[in-house]
């Protein structure tokens, strides 16, 4: 199958298993992070859109211990950046549906919590197709090395995803049942 046909199957499956409870522990994310030694406090994730999963309650327990939050924001020459974010502050839909923050401070989050269509054993992740993560990532780890952890449900994962040469691999990807290294 190709990335296409795998994209609708997946996001078909997301939508029709999206109203049952399914809860990422910040607490196993923590200790996680902790584990990898990873102490910086500049955090970049997404606002859930599209039966993604909801990480609001894991954003605020980071906001809550002093990280700085910042969420993507899709700018006028087509390209991802991170501009900060807090959870009581307004968002703006971009064309695409997505929420995005207001702020114009920009953001290099050295931890990037990264919404997953699909995923599989190899850390390769599948996204909705227009490579804004795979062009940033590409960008910012040229100046620093960010740690990307892929975030989805236990259900979105392939035996293989067809990958190209421009595709970035995770670090780990964490669903509600594990995480995976």
């Amino acid at each position: 199958m190709n990335k296409s046909s795998i994209r609708k199957k997946l996001l078909k499956l997301r939508k029709n298993n999206y109203p049952k409870k399914y809860y990422l522990s910040p607490a196993k994310l923590f200790q996680f992070l902790k584990k990898k030694g990873l102490k910086s406090k500049n955090i970049g994730g997404y606002y859930p859109f599209n039966y993604e999963l909801d990480i609001l309650n894991i954003l605020e327990v980071f906001e809550n211990n002093n990280f700085t939050l910042s969420l993507p924001k899709i700018t006028k020459n087509n390209e991802m950046n991170f501009f900060r974010w807090s959870k009581n502050e307004p968002l703006n839909i971009n064309k695409y549906g997505i929420p995005e923050p207001i702020s114009n401070i920009k953001i290099y989050p050295k931890i990037l919590l990264i919404p997953l269509v699909g995923f599989d054993d190899n850390l390769n992740r599948l996204g909705y197709g227009g490579g804004y993560y795979d062009r940033y990532l590409s960008r910012a780890q040229n100046k620093d090395q960010i740690f990307k952890v892929g975030v989805g449900f236990s259900f979105q994962k392939v035996k293989n995803l067809p990958i190209k040469r421009y595709d970035k691999r995770l670090d780990c990807i964490i669903t509600e049942k594990n995480i995976i290294e």
